[in-house]
């Protein structure tokens, strides 16, 4: 029988939400599983998932998280916070006629996604984690914990990325070559070595993030061709709704402090990378998934793999999602 192809069946719409409008990538019909991006990306970061889930009889929906891709864009800073993300969620799965979903998140989708489990568990009967681990609210106040990061001399990404505009000066004028450099810095085959500047960080004062990005050819999982689509992506919409996501956490911070805490009981999966700064220094969050993740199913760290892993190993990370899919029996 012929495997299916990424553009093979795919259906685009788009659908109302508390963030105005939310498009999505459909394939395949069956128990509903929702993809949730993360940054910088969009519902195509799932173009190899969508075809195998549609395969083993899911209904597979990949949407553009609000910020991205032809989804709405609003205006004010804390319309991204995760209770908003959240709600775009539940109402998405409500437009798709289902009343249940299983949600795979990678990246801040991950984070997306557990807390969408964690708040709504009659609505996402399974969670599946990519990358990032799962670490329940509570704890020091994000951007207190961030600032202390790097010393001195380096400041780290995610405050670089909380200050508005900052950012957004350094990657709109060449969006692609920044893209370019962001995904070849976190790929396994091309980010720097040991002895290199880590990219995660910025010199302190005029230090940009893309200086310490690798020079040279694109990760072999990223084509010119799917660099055009990220790229043309954001071109259109520029890159502050996809940033308003590092703006907002300390406001997630507040909403989620009544659940601190707090374990995930569904039915669970983790995919993380070997080589992958999110699943290293996150290693005590794993080490915690008896208490926090009750109802894992499998965990599975991949040896060589850097931090896009659904693009970087589709086929292996195929095959784990849709094992884990079929142990679900409800």
């Amino acid at each position: 029988m012929p495997q299916p192809t990424p553009s093979a069946g795919l259906r685009h719409r788009t659908v109302e939400a508390p963030a105005g409008r939310l498009h999505l990538v459909e394939q395949g019909t069956g128990p509903l599983v929702l993809l949730v991006h993360g940054f910088p990306e969009s519902w195509y970061s799932w173009r190899h998932q969508l075809p195998a889930l549609a395969a083993a009889g899911y209904r597979a929906v990949a949407l553009d998280v609000r910020g991205y891709g032809r989804s709405s864009k609003p205006a004010a800073t804390h319309e991204y916070r995760m209770l908003d993300l959240v709600a775009d969620n539940v109402a998405l799965v409500r437009a798709l006629g289902e009343d249940r979903a299983v949600i795979i998140g990678h990246d801040w989708g991950s984070n997306i996604a557990a807390t969408s489990a964690l708040l709504h568990p009659d609505i996402f009967r399974a969670v599946g984690l990519l990358s990032v681990p799962y670490a329940p609210p509570g704890g020091p106040r994000p951007t207190d914990v961030f600032t202390r990061i790097g010393g001195p001399e380096q400041e780290f990404y995610v405050s670089y990325f909380q200050e508005p505009g900052r950012a957004e000066a350094e990657m709109e004028p060449d969006v692609r070559g920044w893209l370019a450099g962001f995904f070849a810095a976190l790929s396994a085959d091309t980010m720097p070595g040991q002895s290199e500047p880590d990219p995660h960080f910025v010199n302190r004062g005029a230090g940009r993030l893309r200086d310490r990005f690798p020079s040279g050819p694109l990760p072999a999982w990223l084509t010119e061709d799917d660099l055009d689509v990220y790229a043309g992506e954001f071109e259109r919409t520029g890159m502050t709704g996809a940033l308003n996501r590092y703006r907002s956490m300390d406001r997630d911070w507040e909403d989620l402090a009544p659940h601190s805490g707090a374990p995930l009981r569904q039915p669970s999966l983790f995919i993380g990378g070997g080589l992958d700064a999110s699943t290293t220094w996150m290693a005590d969050a794993i080490d915690a998934y008896p208490a926090t993740l009750p109802g894992l199913v499998s965990s599975h760290i991949l040896d060589g793999c850097g931090h896009w892993i659904q693009q970087e190993r589709p086929e292996e990370v195929n095959r784990l999602l849709t094992a884990w899919l079929a142990s679900l029996t409800d």
